[in-house]
């Protein structure tokens, strides 16, 4: 599957992330990722991974940040939202329909 930009442009934090969500991709090929930048200082990322089965929430988040270390403190701190789930879960998660839905921010 793809990395996708589901909303907005794309500036250089968002496409930093892309990289270092590649190499997720990479050892996970069955994973769906989405991003978007949500107002100047949001970003947030949701990953659909049927290989997260078995994880606790713990797990998967201490997983998948180690992709982010790489990044600069600057552009991990525009992640407020890191979304994994398994696509059972997808349909049971207010966290994803919020990312499918999501509240516009005034800032």
């Amino acid at each position: 599957m793809s990395i996708r930009v589901t909303q907005g442009c794309t500036d250089e934090t968002i496409a930093q992330l892309i990289e270092a969500l590649k190499a997720y991709q990479a050892k996970h090929s069955k994973a769906q990722i989405d991003l978007y930048r949500q107002n100047s200082v949001s970003v947030r990322i949701r990953i659909i991974d049927p290989d997260l089965v078995g994880r606790s929430r713990a797990e998967r988040n201490k997983y998948v940040w180690n992709y982010f270390n790489s990044l600069p403190e600057e552009m991990q701190s525009d992640v407020n939202s890191l979304i994994l789930l398994t696509p059972e879960e997808t349909k049971m998660s207010f966290a994803n329909f919020e990312f499918e839905h999501p509240v516009s921010s005034n800032l």
